[in-house]
């Protein structure tokens, strides 16, 4: 998978997913292809400057290369787009992106793991061609009512998060009591055989 046969996917899947539909998206590497490019360290000097350039910025003194990296940085967030995010906008739907390394909010976790399941359970011949007839069987096998409890497990889990980041800000916020650890007698590391 790369990110352009992903585009042309997700621009066929578009148009049959309902109006303001929401699109939960992981941070694979093909879901994640930025709108625009943007300058980092092993860029050339002046392509950093045509880029700020290009963006508005007048270079009016020279910079070093590390200058011009920090200029480009405040205005990453303006050009901080991703090419899917902006597909799907303009066919007004909505891409929300987990946080990395959270797979266990994404339901489609769930789906992945009940076909899994139903090939591990299926498969007596261990032949490619059986395998995925058993995997299409699978995918067909996840209906309407088992995505609800996917999304509905899903929300229970995001509200124990909830929960335990509440439960860790109380914590955090929480009057500190200092302790005193008092030390008295010998304080000597060496020991002797005798005690």
């Amino acid at each position: 998978m790369n990110g352009d046969t992903f585009y042309d996917w997700f621009a066929n899947i578009l148009p049959l997913l309902r109006e303001n539909a929401v699109i939960v998206m992981d941070n694979a590497s093909y879901h994640s292809v930025k709108k625009h490019t943007f300058p980092v360290r092993s860029w050339k000097k002046q392509d950093i400057i045509d880029w700020l350039t290009d963006k508005g910025e007048v270079i009016d003194k020279p910079m070093v290369k590390e200058q011009l990296l920090d200029r480009a940085q405040i205005l990453k967030s303006q050009y901080n787009e991703y090419v899917i995010d902006e597909l799907a906008k303009s066919a007004n739907k909505t891409v929300l992106r987990l946080p990395p390394y959270h797979c266990e909010l994404n339901p489609i976790e769930l789906a992945w793991a009940s076909v899994k399941n139903y090939v591990r359970m299926n498969n007596r011949t261990y032949k490619i061609n059986d395998v995925k007839k058993l995997l299409e069987e699978g995918v067909e096998r996840v209906t309407p009512d088992m995505w609800k409890n996917f999304v509905g497990h899903i929300i229970k889990v995001e509200d124990k998060f909830w929960e335990v980041d509440f439960i860790s800000n109380e914590l955090l916020d929480a009057e500190v009591t200092p302790h005193v650890l008092t030390i008295t007698g010998d304080t000597s590391d060496s020991y002797s055989d005798s005690d």
